[in-house]
Order: C-alpha cells, then structure tokens, then sequence
C-alpha cells in the first residue's frame, strides 16, 4: 500500500476499502459537491459593484491615475450637461426680470393721478456697446416704481447700474458723460437688471413728457412675450447643443474604460481566487462606477465654479447673475441616475467579448468582422434628414424642422463614430512592408485597434462638431460683414423722432451741422396718407409725404423752381394722385387704429417732380408727395416724423459719438438707424473663441486617455519589448514604433471629422441661404493640435518604454 493510500485509509477511520459507513466512491474518493448556486439578485450586485469600488480605491498610484482621468472625463461631461440643462431657467429668469421691469404701454392709458408717471425710452448706442436708457416724469407724490429701485430720482437726476457707473467714471466714459448730463443719484439694484454687466440708467427729465414721445401708465411689470428668435440664432443654438453634447456622451462612455486592459488583469486575479465571469464583470462595473461617481461629483463642483464666471460673459446682449445659472431638479435627479448607470452599461458591453480566466490568461472571442452597413446607415439618416431641409431654404421655425435638424445632425456626428473603427481596420489591413517600426506599429493595430479607436472616436466627433459650427459661425460673421460693409461704404448716420413743426427740425439741422466732423445735415418731416382710386370696391392706398424747406427738398428731386407753398406730384410708385386729389392726413395702419379721418385735397397748383434716387437705394424712401412747410398744417398729420441724414468725416476723432450727444440733447428719445456699428463681430467672435477653447480642452483630456492606453500596451507586450531588446532592436525604433500607432488613428479620425465637419456646415449655411465660407485658420488650427496630441501622447510614452527595454524583462516566476 502506498503511504498516500496508507494515509487516506487511516484519515477515514480505518477503513480502506469499502464497508459500512464508507462515504467514498470508486477509487476511494470523496463524492462531489454539488456546485454552489450562482449568487445573483440586488444583494450580490451591491457586494460585487462595492468589492469593485474598493478595487479602484486601493489600486495605488496607477490605479488612481486611471481613476483620476476617468473621473475628469466625466466631471467635463457632467458640467456641459449640467450647463446645457440650466439654459431654460436662466432664459426664464432673465426674461423674467425683463417682463417685471418693463411696461410696454397700457392699452387705456390711465388719468393722470397720484400714483401715475409718464414713460418713454432713451435708448443709445456708446462706441458699438447698446445702453438701456428710461426717462420717466412722475404726476404725482407715489408713483409706481420698478424692481430694483426704491423710489425715482429727482428732476435731473438718474440711478445708474453698478456697470454704467463704472464707465462713467471711467477716462473713456467722457462724452458719455457729456450725452447722459443727469447727475448720478443711486444704484439700480440686482432685481432690476439683467445681468451684472448690463449698462441701464432711470432718469426724471426735468421738463414735461408729453405724446407721443412718452406715455403714461399706472404699474411696472408687463405680461409680454419676448419675440421668437430669428433663423440663424435658432440653428446656432440647436448646433450649439449638439456639438456640445453628442462628443460629451461619446467621451463619458470612452472615459470610463480607461485602465480597461488592465483591470482585466486584475479579474483574472479573482477568478483565480474562485469567482466567476459575472462576478468579474460586475466586479469591473464597479471600478468604473466609481471614476463615474468621483466625475459626477467633480462635474458637480466644476460646473458651481464654472458658473461664477456668467456675470463676466455677454452673448448676444444676454449677460446673466451666476445664480441664474442652475439646472431645474428633474434634469439634476436624470444626470445623477444616468452617467454612472451609462458608465457600468458601458463596462458590461466591453465585458461581453471578452472571457476572463485564471492565472492571468484573457481568451478573447473570435474576433468578429466589423460590418459596414450599420455603421453607414448612421450618418446616410442623418443626410437624409437635413438636405431637405437645405432644399427648403431659407429656415422655418418648426418643432418638425428642429428635430429634424438635431436628429440629423447628431446622427452625422456619431456616424463618424461608428465609421472610424471600420475605417482603421480596413486601412491597416492593407498595410505591408516598410521600416521596421511601422510594421510593429501596424500589426498591433491588425492585431487590436480598439482601445485606440475608442479614445480617438472622441476626437473625432469633437472635431467634426468644432468646425461644423466654426463654419456656420464663419459664413453668418461674413455674411454681417458684407451687409455692414455694403451699406456703411457712405459715413452716414440715420436719425428719426417725433415732429410737432418745421422750426424744431431746422434747429436740429443747425445744432447737427455745428457737430465735430459732421459735412453734411438733411433733414424733413415724413408722414403717412392715404387715398382711394375711385373705382368700385378700390380700397385705401396708402403714400408718403416729405415736408421741408425748398433746399431740402431739392435734395430729393430734380424741380423746376420753388418757394414755401408749393406742393410736387412725384409719381413714383404710379399713384392715381393729381392736383385736387383728397387724402386722409391720419390713416389706419392697422384694424385696431380708430377711425378719424383728416382729409385734406391736394392744392390744384401742385407740380411735378421728379425724385433723385427713385430705385431702392439704401436709407431712401418712395416719396409720392413733395411739400413746403406752408402748404399743408403738419399738427394734422396722425404721426409725422422728423428724418435726418448726416454725413460724417471718419478721420474726425469721435465723429460718430459726437452725433450722437447733439441728438440726445436734441431730443433723448431720438432713434438711430446706422451701419456704423457691427455688433455681430464680437458675438459670434466670442462664441467661436469659446468652442475653439471647449474643443481644446476637450483633445488634450482625450489624449491623455491615449497616453494610459499606449502605456498598457506596452505593459501587455514588456517581454516582447525586452526580447526586442535583448536582440539588438533600436530604441528609436519602438520609439517610432509608439508614434505610428499613436499617428495612425488619429489622422484617420481627423480626415473623417474634416470631411463630416465641412459637409455638415455647407448644409447648415444652405438652409440660412448664406453664401459657404470655410474658416481655414480653424480647420488648420484644429489639424495642427490632432498633431500635437500625436506628439504629446508619443513623448509621454517613451519612459515607460525605455524602462520595459530591459533584460529584467525576461524573467519568469
């Protein structure tokens, strides 16, 4: 007898073979047991996924590298989620704050009494920056004031925001301070602005307000709806969203699988130890589950600092508090359920091809062919949603077409996604030959380009999103300039107000042409009329009048002679008037306008005239009557208006703002209309600058996810490196050997996007029917950090490289 057998027959109590009471088999073996259940239900799900947790928390130094670009990849996912959710409540409370300040006019104007005031706007315009000006004029001891302000200032006097009184005060507020000679009595308060940098004052005029220049009402706070947004702002906004969004998603599911090599490492380890494959993948989603709660938690804290600075960013005139800036509870519960919920989806998707063993061996499923056409069928749905709508140019506001836009844009960007592992296979496939280092580079690729897809798809997708929008910027910004140079080529400046006579307006006219750098003044009284034709069931047509002396007149036609009282027939726009025509002097503009007819007949000695500038000339109007101040009495005119041009010396220093003092003093409720200012340079170069920034950031996060991959491969392959080695291989050759495989995706990835990011901006123009202008500098920037990143990744890489070029190598335990 064996001693093994001697031994195991006296462990059973003395019997060696079978008897009574012998439990063993044949053989003299114990029976088995039978397997333990598999451990399923929630309770086995919080054990393994907090096991997991503690396995990321303690995984030392590398561990926590891997967890801290995990959770940074995240957190700026979080806080552009977060952002992009607090949008409809900061519109909500800025136009909110408009609609409490604000009170348009009451449709029955209330009597004047104790706790009424007259209001009107005086607006204006500071070098380019657009000023909120309001004059009011009490009637009485207790009139209404506006959020805000405590009580109204006195005759003179203004209340300013904090904003306004630091220009003010400041050496390049001088000729504001010229135009605004009110004497600064207060501070508006926080309810009543808008924003902290809003630039808005509250005056008392110190002469009566009377109509139409102001209007009386009893109370602040108008129920009004803002106007809906204009057609290029609406796709900009939807663009907006989506570019930012779809590489966001895109990242948090790259993000959290990070370090994935070798946390599969690590699982074989356990299934060493006894667990089985659904321990170890649950396991595993709990190591991503924590980089997604530590990201949640860093998105939560970036996005709370982040939105300290709103008060210092102004975008389209829209410039908000910081505590705007806050995400309704719905949207906060849906982001804290589903990021770390997508980062362990994540993790179990990767898990699923993969089969983990013991003693460190990952059997990997048969690789599976890519197939192309789900991959193509993305972005083909995505064209086909948007070209009809470039084909019904120009855009229509529709919640159909905004859908429409958002899906198809969206399925573009990630249709790049999906095309760019298809795309590096099958190009790296049909790579052979050349140096060394490119057939190491290009057989790892062959071997497993997954883990470098993943992290370039982001780069991808944020490119291709950058310079969509960057070319929908571009052509909208040149499309404004061209306007704006078009119509400013003339130095002119257009001004109209209320007219209540003709000596008014030449005192303006003298007072303008006195200005600094002013060369030329026009000026007349326009007005509105209307006349019928004299045929059966003829409605009212209505004509324009101009009223001015002889010399302004002059100016607008070609006339034989002319002195106060004559009266010119102009044809322009082939009216049926003539000499003793009658016209209503006060003609209905709308079907709410009440019926008072002033008629007047046209002088029987009226002659004609011909108009200088009878096309469509900028700033020019189809006068169809000419008139001298005595030939017709204006106070019978339902609402005339004193027009002026003037003509300016660019050389002249403040020219510009210098006009702009003499009509506020004029009169401070004088409007302009001028192409001397283009404030959509600065807006849309802002909104560039910023993405052009997010986009940064965003490759420099993706390519330190490159980085930790490239490092665990290299880990993966530390024995054939030091083989290598050990051989004689060239360190510059790994060398080259890291930035080829770093280089390969990544320049595949940045054609894709090109192409994706310039097809999508050419539609997105179409649609505005804007000519397409491709920003080059941008497209050439974005290429030239793609690079850099290839560089970046590459120079990181090589010291772990060098330190696995060792004989120690080769050693085996």
């Amino acid at each position: 007898m064996s001693p093994l057998r001697s031994r195991a027959g006296r462990d059973g109590g003395g019997h060696s073979d079978g008897g009574p009471g012998n439990d063993r088999g044949a053989g003299g073996d114990r029976a088995p047991r039978p397997p333990a259940p598999p451990r399923t239900g929630p309770g086995a799900w919080a054990r393994d996924l907090a096991m997991g947790m503690r396995l990321a928390a303690g995984g030392g130094r590398e561990g926590w590298i891997r967890t801290a670009l995990t959770a940074a990849g995240v957190a700026l996912g979080v806080a552009v989620l977060l952002l992009g959710s607090s949008v409809p409540t900061l519109m909500d409370s800025w136009h909110g704050r408009e609609k409490a300040r604000e009170n348009l006019g009451q449709a029955h104007e209330p009597p004047p009494a104790d706790d009424t005031v007259r209001y009107t706007s005086t607006d204006t315009v500071f070098h380019g920056v657009s000023i909120r000006g309001r004059l009011v004029r009490p009637d009485g001891a207790h009139p209404p004031v506006p959020p805000g302000v405590r009580r109204l200032p006195g005759p003179g006097r203004m209340l300013v925001s904090p904003a306004l009184k630091e220009l003010l005060d400041s050496p390049d507020g001088a000729l504001l301070r010229e135009r605004l000679d009110y004497r600064v009595a207060g501070i508006i308060g926080g309810e009543g602005l808008l924003g902290p940098r809003e630039l808005t004052y509250l005056a008392q005029s110190t002469t009566p307000l009377a109509a139409p220049e102001s209007y009386r009402i009893d109370h602040f706070g108008k129920d009004w709806h803002p106007p809906p947004m204009r057609a290029p702002a609406v796709v900009l906004l939807i663009m907006t969203c989506v570019a930012l969004m779809t590489p966001v998603l895109v990242f948090i599911g790259t993000s959290v699988r990070f370090g994935n090599e070798r946390r599969e490492r690590r699982l074989a380890a356990l299934r060493l130890v006894g667990a089985d494959v659904p321990t170890t993948r649950r396991i595993a989603s709990g190591e991503a589950l924590f980089g997604s709660l530590l990201g949640l938690v860093a998105g939560g804290a970036l996005f709370l600092g982040g939105r300290q600075c709103a008060s210092a960013i102004t975008l389209w005139g829209i410039n908000v508090f910081p505590s705007d800036v806050a995400p309704g509870p719905l949207a906060v519960a849906l982001i804290a359920v589903l990021v770390p919920t997508a980062a362990v989806a994540v993790t179990l998707f990767a898990q699923r091809g993969v089969t983990v063993e013991p003693l460190g061996i990952i059997r990997r499923r048969p690789p599976v062919r890519r197939r192309l056409w789900w991959r193509l069928a993305l972005p083909v749905v995505g064209a086909l949603l948007l070209v009809p709508l470039a084909r019904e140019s120009p855009w229509r506001d529709t919640p159909f077409n905004t859908v429409r836009l958002a899906a198809g844009a969206m399925l573009l960007l990630l249709g790049v996604a999906a095309l760019l592992p298809w795309l590096v296979d099958a190009v790296v496939g049909r790579l052979h030959g050349g140096p060394v280092s490119w057939q190491l580079a290009v057989r790892r690729l062959q071997l497993n380009s997954g883990s470098a897809t993943r992290a370039v798809s982001g780069i991808t997708v944020a490119v291709a999103g950058a310079i969509a929008i960057h070319t929908l910027l571009t052509g909208m910004q040149a499309g404004f300039a061209q306007a704006y140079a078009e119509s400013g080529k003339v130095p002119r400046i257009g001004l109209w107000g209320n007219a209540h006579d003709w000596p008014r307006v030449q005192r303006a006219l003298t007072a303008l042409r006195a200005t600094p750098g002013v060369t030329a003044a026009r000026g007349t009284i326009d007005a509105g009329l209307s006349h019928t034709t004299g045929r059966p069931g003829s409605t009212d047509r209505l004509a324009t009048i101009a009223i001015g002396s002889c010399a302004e007149l002059r100016t607008l036609a070609r006339m034989d002679s002319c002195r106060d009282g004559d009266i010119f027939l102009t044809g322009a726009r082939g009216h049926s008037l003539g000499p003793g025509a009658t016209v209503d002097l006060n003609p209905r503009y709308s079907e709410h306008d009440p019926v008072r007819p002033h008629l007047w007949k046209i002088p029987t000695a009226a002659r004609d005239a011909r108009l200088r500038h009878p096309g469509r000339a900028p700033g020019r109007v189809y006068y169809d009557l000419l008139a001298t101040p005595a030939a017709v009495d204006i106070g019978r005119f339902g609402y005339p208006t004193a027009e002026y041009q003037i003509d300016f010396d660019r050389d002249t220093p403040d020219a510009v703002e210098q006009i702009r003092n003499t009509a506020a003093h004029i009169d401070p409720t004088m409007n302009e209309f001028s192409a001397v200012d283009n404030p959509h340079d600065a807006q849309y170069s802002s909104v560039r600058d910023g993405l052009f920034a997010g986009a940064v950031i965003t490759l420099l996060l993706i390519g330190s996810g490159l980085i930790i991959s490239t490092v665990e491969q290299l880990h993966e392959r530390r024995r054939l490196l030091s083989t290598l080695d050990a051989y004689g291989t060239r360190r510059s050759t790994l060398g080259w050997s890291v930035l080829w495989q770093t280089a390969l995706p990544v320049v595949l990835g940045l054609g894709l996007a090109l192409g994706c990011g310039l097809a999508l901006g050419t539609l997105l123009l179409t649609m505005l029917d804007t000519a397409v202008t491709v920003d080059l500098p941008v497209v050439a920037a974005m290429t030239g950090i793609g690079g850099g990143v290839i560089l970046f990744v590459t120079a990181l890489s090589l010291p772990p490289l060098w330190r696995m070029m060792r004989p120690d190598g080769l050693r085996t335990e």
